[in-house]
């Protein structure tokens, strides 16, 4: 009986113990560069079905689910926006956001095609 109840024990802080490393791992700060959107996909459906919208701030991400809202730090400047995950993207190896261009103009300068950003999940 008490072999059992030590188990059951173990079992437990193991199951709290995984679960806690994920979550803290999925809400991590993560450093990367983002880009934006170019004007010809205005009016374009995205992955999640939503119509494309340059002037709203939304961004596109490969693994995040739809509706997460992220905040952006641009490296350079400190400048901060919150965007809402709604596509799949960007397919490039450096970038992790691809960011609507109205998102892109509040933290950076759309003259620079990428910026290098710190990026995590809020409430």
């Amino acid at each position: 009986m008490m072999k059992r109840f030590i188990l059951v024990i173990i079992m437990m802080i193991s199951t709290l113990g995984v679960y806690s490393f994920t979550s803290n791992a999925l809400d991590a700060k993560k450093t990367s560069y983002a880009s934006y959107y170019h004007d010809k996909f205005n009016g374009r459906k995205t992955a999640s079905g939503e119509i494309f919208d340059n002037s709203k701030f939304t961004a596109a991400n490969r693994t995040l689910p739809f509706g997460t809202n992220v905040k952006v730090t641009n490296l350079r400047n400190g400048k901060e926006v919150i965007v809402r995950i709604n596509d799949r993207g960007p397919y490039h190896s450096s970038r992790s956001l691809d960011m609507s261009k109205a998102a892109f103009d509040e933290i950076g300068d759309i003259n620079r095609g990428t910026i290098p950003v710190e990026y995590e999940i809020v409430d």
